[in-house]
């Protein structure tokens, strides 16, 4: 089979949706596919070039040229956006006529580049793998009215665009069900599945997970056990309440690190400094290699999500923190992601914004109490290997190929 993958980042970037577009692309290429990914060379996180780069297990790696400007304003992002989906879109009409084509969401409707590629050749199969929804993630940032112009006219698209696809590949139950709220019609479901993110299992074998990370090192200061926000905060998160409990914990043994980078990472440089939160320390993005080390010495790992954003986003912090047993903070609406599977498989506590005293007592017990540390970890891990690595996500989506081919 003829398959095409289709996502703004690939490693060796550390883009999530990036490495896990490479996942399934090795995956499927290892049973026998043949694989492309059209992809750029612009970095998630600067604006350096990535030199092309030949694929593992005879995948072909297109890199489409950008001006690599960056995602640090908005501006700079739509350049480097409308670069991308004019080559994308030229390179997938040019393409031979491929069985399927996998679209991610980054950027924002770059899908219209596949369905340029199945307009010329019908029987081509058409998938958008829904990492983010748009317009709906831009008007919750208040990017655009949500009764404007522009977000009437993202949304005539997108219900145009849906009609062209296949299957729409969702991250959570949430997000599915905005979806099928905004753009199901009476005439024709809309036809979802939910498949949710993941990590390699293979990537958190026990040694991985033995390693620490001396952040000492890194900030030239001992550090108490802490919590670790690892990723982008970005537009979906809210950071308010974790700043409230860091001011009460002050005199206490425990520490709040992020590290990253994203929209409100002015926030909570500000918030450092407003509060003087002496526990909070800000890094910038690690390289991949790092990653592991950096989570796995953590006391636990914080998720936050904006009630607006449920199901516009999934987080994927969540599966590292699980893979390494870290248990999790969460501080956002009930339904989402991570909601689910701590209460699923009780590991960790899930709160709600504003709640400062719940997340006060969490972490008081996390230090204090050694048994419950420990078996919130066993849960965390125990979570990880049930429901999210590629042992069950890969199969999910050759379940899904499969059908499609039918």
């Amino acid at each position: 089979m003829r398959l095409t993958i289709l996502n703004q980042y690939y490693p060796p970037d550390l883009a999530p949706t990036g490495r896990l577009a490479a996942s399934l692309a090795e995956h499927r290429a290892g049973m026998g596919d043949q694989v492309a990914v059209v992809t750029g060379r612009g970095r998630y996180v600067s604006g350096t070039a990535l030199a092309p780069t030949a694929g593992a297990n005879q995948v072909r790696i297109h890199r489409l040229w950008t001006p690599g400007l960056g995602r640090g304003n908005l501006a700079r992002r739509l350049i480097d956006y409308a670069w991308f989906y004019l080559a994308a879109a030229v390179r997938l009409v040019s393409l031979p006529r491929q069985d399927l084509i996998i679209s991610l969401t980054t950027p924002p409707f770059v899908a219209w580049t596949a369905v340029l590629h199945g307009w010329l050749h019908p029987a081509t199969r058409l998938i958008l793998w829904n990492m983010d929804c748009f317009p709906e993630a831009l008007i919750r940032a208040a990017l655009v009215p949500e009764n404007g112009w522009v977000a009437r006219l993202l949304r005539w698209q997108n219900h145009w665009l849906i009609r062209q696809l296949d299957r729409v590949v969702c991250l959570d139950p949430a997000m599915e069900r905005l979806l099928a709220a905004e753009y199901a019609g009476a005439d024709r479901p809309l036809p979802t599945c939910v498949v949710p993110n993941w990590e390699p299992f293979g990537r958190f074998d026990s040694q991985a997970t033995a390693a620490k990370w001396d952040l000492s090192e890194v900030l030239g200061t001992e550090l108490p056990p802490y919590v670790i926000h690892m990723g982008n905060a970005g537009y979906g998160h809210d950071f308010a309440t974790t700043a409230e409990a860091a001011q009460a914990l002050q005199a206490e043994p425990v520490g709040f690190v992020f590290i990253g980078g994203g929209a409100r990472w002015s926030w909570l440089e500000a918030a450092k400094h407003e509060r003087a939160l002496a526990n909070w320390h800000l890094i910038p993005y690690l390289p991949e290699d790092q990653l592991a080390a950096a989570l796995s010495g953590a006391l636990c790992a914080l998720i936050t999500l904006r009630d607006s954003f449920l199901g516009v986003i999934s987080p994927s912090k969540l599966h590292a923190a699980l893979a390494l047993g870290l248990p999790v903070l969460y501080i956002g609406p009930e339904g989402s992601n991570v909601d689910e599977a701590i209460r699923r498989y009780g590991c960790g506590v899930s709160l709600r914004h504003g709640d400062v005293q719940g997340v006060i007592g969490f972490l008081r017990r996390l230090t204090g109490d050694t048994r419950f540390h420990e078996d919130l970890r066993r849960r965390a891990r125990t979570a990880f290997g049930c429901a999210y690595t590629d042992r069950q996500a890969l199969p999910a989506f050759d379940a899904l190929i499969e059908e499609l081919r039918r």
